[in-house]
């Protein structure tokens, strides 16, 4: 039967898709973008270059496990450092760590056994942090800061003075509703000598297993984007093979997980140096700013943003026109797009992700209408001309070059398309992967609930009764489907079986995608049925 072999087909084509993707994750070569990176990285590095022992507890316990100055805005809990002025702790207060918890998510921390953290400093020839001579103890006049509510701006100033005079005045600035942060360094040049500097950011993390699965193929690791490489991942494997070192005019370094990311963003008009480096089990991503040569008495400002939050793609887009593309769609990037815009604004309207998914399943299975109409059709008139099919093959035996002209013969006289049913399955199963994508990188269905048992879309049903239904749906529409007389008995009993495979499959999907399937399959026979009543007053059965 052709609809049973459509099944038999979409089983097969996203199965195999998983197991793409998955190996995409874990075992793809080397991008050819990423094959391009100088190793001049890999040397000794020099007094002038980004320290690398300043781990906090790496070999000691380093008194930047003190003092810590908090900051609290609408959106972040920071911790910074005085030593360094490194952000070490970095909390979202929107978004919870649990979703039956009142604790917020954190993103970045500095634990025994885990470190996430963001560092800044100046290196070069008269920078204050080096490998050589330690990072700089800055003074702050409180310990903690808060975004007052009748302000839309909070600015933190770390200030250090250096054996020669000169000021270092490192500046952290929060923005109402943002999750991004500036960090802005001014040095005034009271010396009689002229300074060189650079600054230099970098995120650095403990390695550690991904938690990706064939069914959830989510990506932990670094990325980066400069002039001819708008988005590159480039996981911890990379790191370890070779020290990125990529020269660019601005650019981004950032460390992406499922639904956040944190990264590095320097100005777009300088020319930077995106590196990477592995070191005592640590993965560093980040950026060599540009150098900035200081005349005595002149006083100098150097910025930076750095962004730590959900995969936003408005707000990453209006830090960097490439870094809202750490929200990774995949090859059908084209297609989800659009899909994850119908989406917002399908939530938008009615407010619940759930709803919002099956309206934008009632789009996909509206739009394809017409497509599902001749699909069926055809189905109908090739179970029609089984008994002259039947006729041809006892009449012409194994002579198969006869028999497939007879047959296309008879396609032409009853004006039927033999590939009219695969149509509308090819359009379907682009969409449905985009969909995949959508729900598996919008971090909007983290924890969004639907109804009743479903509190959260992200994860699989915990009770399972969405992939039930969607294999009893699967059961109800393969009944509706006469087997054809020609049709092998080895694949009616895999067809039989179809169903129950499904439901297994199904059962660690996310309950937003099965809820797409389901409302799907309920669509599709509540369409089977239309379109056959009307065929059978036209005469075809």
């Amino acid at each position: 039967m052709e609809s049973q072999r459509n099944i038999l087909l979409i089983g097969l084509l996203f199965v195999s898709f998983l197991m793409w993707q998955q190996w995409q994750t874990d075992k793809a070569p080397q991008p050819a973008a990423a094959q391009t990176v100088s190793q001049t990285n890999a040397a000794p590095q020099h007094s002038d270059d980004v320290p690398e022992a300043d781990v906090i507890g790496v070999q000691e316990e380093l008194p930047a496990t003190k003092n810590l100055i908090s900051v609290k805005t609408d959106k972040l809990v920071i911790k910074i450092s005085p030593i360094g002025g490194d952000i070490v702790y970095a909390a979202l207060v929107e978004h919870k760590r649990e979703i039956d918890s009142n604790d917020p998510f954190v993103i970045l921390d500095q634990q025994n056994d885990f470190t996430y953290i963001a560092q800044s400093g100046l290196i070069g020839r008269d920078g204050i942090d080096s490998s050589a001579n330690g990072r700089a103890t800055y003074n702050v006049q409180a310990s903690s800061y808060f975004l007052a509510e009748d302000k839309d701006t909070l600015t933190v100033p770390f200030t250090f003075t250096a054996d020669n005079g000169v000021t270092y005045v490192k500046t952290f600035t929060f923005t109402r509703g943002q999750y991004d942060v500036g960090v802005d360094y001014t040095i005034n040049n009271t010396s009689t000598a002229p300074l060189q500097v650079q600054m230099y950011g970098q995120i650095k993390q403990t390695i550690k297993e991904s938690e990706s699965s064939m069914i959830m193929p989510t990506y932990r690791g670094g990325a980066f984007s400069s002039e001819d490489t708008r988005y590159e991942k480039y996981n911890f494997d990379d790191m370890a093979d070779k020290n990125l070192a990529k020269v660019t005019l601005g650019g981004w370094a950032a460390m992406l997980q499922h639904y956040f990311v944190s990264a590095w963003v320097p100005p777009a008009i300088d020319s930077n140096t995106i590196f990477s480096r592995v070191s005592g089990g640590l993965a560093n991503i980040g950026f060599r700013g540009a150098v900035y040569d200081i005349a005595p008495g002149v006083t100098q400002d150097i910025s930076s943003q750095f962004y730590v939050g959900p995969k936003n793609q408005k707000a990453l887009s209006a830090i960097s026109e490439t870094l809202n593309l750490v929200v990774d769609y995949g090859f059908l990037w084209w297609l989800a797009i659009p899909i994850h815009w119908l989406l917002m604004f399908y939530q938008s309207f009615v407010g619940n992700w759930g709803v919002a998914i099956i309206l934008i399943t009632l789009t996909v299975r509206g739009g394809l209408y017409p497509l599902t109409k001749k699909q069926y059709t055809s189905m109908a008139k090739m179970r029609n001309l089984q008994p002259k099919m039947t006729e041809m093959k006892e009449r012409f035996g194994d002579d198969r070059q006869k028999m497939g002209q007879a047959m296309m013969e008879l396609y032409k006289k009853e004006k039927v398309n033999p590939m009219g049913g695969c149509l509308p399955i090819l359009l379907q199963m682009p969409i449905f992967i985009a969909l995949y994508w959508v729900l598996l990188e919008s971090y909007e269905l983290r924890h969004a609930p639907f109804m009743l048992w479903i509190n959260d879309l992200s994860v699989q049903d915990p009770y399972y009764v969405l992939p039930l239904l969607m294999g009893l749906s699967m059961f109800l529409m393969q009944k509706m489907q006469p087997v054809a007389p020609t049709m092998d008995p080895m694949q009616v009993k895999m067809m039989q079986w179809m169903p129950v495979i499904f439901t297994v499959f199904f059962l660690w999907f996310p309950a937003g995608l099965v809820l797409y399937w389901l409302v799907g399959n309920l669509v599709a026979i509540t369409q089977q049925k239309i379109i056959y009543a009307g065929l059978e007053k036209n005469g075809i059965k």
